[in-house]
């Protein structure tokens, strides 16, 4: 039997049991007129039974029309346990999700496993505008959009986008990111600190992370409480230290093991603090050096990832990842141009809030599109390139422009 939610055909269902019957018309404002054993079987209206109702109370017998109601009651019962459980799976995961640090960091420049964040300029470019781009399929809107943001970053209304225009405007998107992060950060830290003390302990967020995969709570408390092992598999294990070494770099000096609002927010988002950033910049220079010198030498950083190239498909991808992050290391990361990226200048480079590597980005992102030289970013360009700061083509760029205008 399917539950569904109430709905128009609901509502013509339950217009027929508030038809006639032999003792006169129903009505839900008259309760008193209904046997009690109907009004119980109404009173579950996402269920689609009324039609059933309408011949319960068709039959003569009292007793017909309770059996029927009872059946119809322990059929809903019957059918509950699928539909809690998708309810149970989906907050399992909202309440992984609000504890777990993201795996992807907007306006980052590098991904927490070292991968250069592909839909960086999009997101320093847009803000929270990117999901307008991504829900509208219509391409004249889309246009229209790319056009407004076009003539905010514009600020003194010359038609042409500068660098100095566009670094403005990608520390700006990047506040905005901030902003969320730090707004969705409340809500998570609420999560994990149901008492509202104000502090998590490292235990009390274990507890919380292994309850979201599914272990028993009461098992888990006893086994923390008396230092047990807590016999979780060795995913479940490996997750659980480089959680540990994240939450004790994040927890500021002195070190106490409880985290506050702020360093939790840290320990989710280490681009929030200098000592986090630090942590993540040394975790992926750990990844990727392979002679262990604690430094990145342009093989090491385009090596590629592990796995074999299977075919033409993947062997493009895999050249794209090698001249990607070539570029990058080459024109942004390496600042001295030594051939060598220091600890130092990865940090720098992964700084969201650090204004000359914006203007560095500015200037990448209008010689993308820059197709006159002029170094600067006009209407025509933007809309050709619609691809790079929108991820969306917006087709017939060159005759929209001026009808945009």
């Amino acid at each position: 039997m399917n539950v569904t939610p109430l709905s128009s055909q609901w509502r013509t269902e339950k217009a027929a049991v508030e038809g006639q019957n032999h003792c006169g018309r129903w009505s839900l404002s008259g309760r008193h007129r209904l046997c009690p054993q109907l009004w119980v079987v109404l009173a579950l209206s996402q269920l689609k039974v009324m039609s059933c109702l309408v011949m319960a109370s068709r039959l003569a017998s009292p007793r017909s029309r309770a059996l029927c109601c009872l059946w119809l009651v322990l059929a809903y019962v019957s059918a509950r346990p699928a539909n809690h459980s998708a309810v149970r799976e989906r907050v399992t995961n909202r309440e992984e999700n609000e504890i777990l640090p993201p795996d992807h960091l907007n306006g980052v420049k590098m991904e927490m496993d070292g991968h250069l964040n592909k839909e960086f300029h999009q997101e320093v470019f847009l803000g929270k505008a990117r999901d307008e781009f991504e829900e509208d399929s219509e391409p004249r809107r889309s246009r229209r959009k790319l056009m407004v943001i076009f003539s905010k970053v514009d600020v003194n209304a010359d038609r042409k986008i500068s660098a100095k225009e566009m670094q403005r405007w990608i520390m700006e998107k990047t506040a905005e990111h901030f902003q969320e992060a730090v707004r969705e950060n409340k809500l998570h830290f609420r999560a994990v600190d149901p008492d509202g003390d104000g502090r998590v302990s490292w235990d009390e967020y274990q507890l919380k992370f292994l309850v979201s995969k599914g272990h028993n709570e009461r098992e888990i408390a006893e086994r923390i409480k008396n230092n047990e092992d807590l016999k979780v598999d060795e995913e479940t294990q490996e997750v659980l230290e480089n959680l540990k070494d994240r939450w004790y770099q994040a927890d500021n000096p002195p070190a106490d093991l409880l985290l506050t609002e702020e360093e939790f927010l840290s320990f989710l988002h280490p681009e929030h603090s200098r000592g986090m950033l630090q942590f993540m910049v040394k975790e992926i220079v750990r990844d990727l050096d392979q002679d262990g010198d604690k430094r990145l030498s342009l093989p090491e950083f385009i090596s590629l990832p592990v796995g074999t190239v299977e075919n033409q498909q993947a062997q493009d991808i895999d050249d794209n990842w090698v001249k990607d992050r070539k570029r990058e290391f080459e024109e942004l990361i390496d600042a001295n141009h030594d051939g060598i990226v220091t600890p130092e200048e990865l940090e720098e480079y992964m700084d969201p809030m650090n204004e000359y590597n914006a203007l560095n980005e500015a200037k990448q992102m209008i010689a993308i599109a820059d197709e006159n030289q002029n170094q600067h970013l006009e209407p025509e360009e933007i809309l050709k390139y619609s691809e790079f700061f929108t991820g969306s083509k917006l087709v017939d760029y060159a005759r929209s422009v001026h009808e945009e205008f």
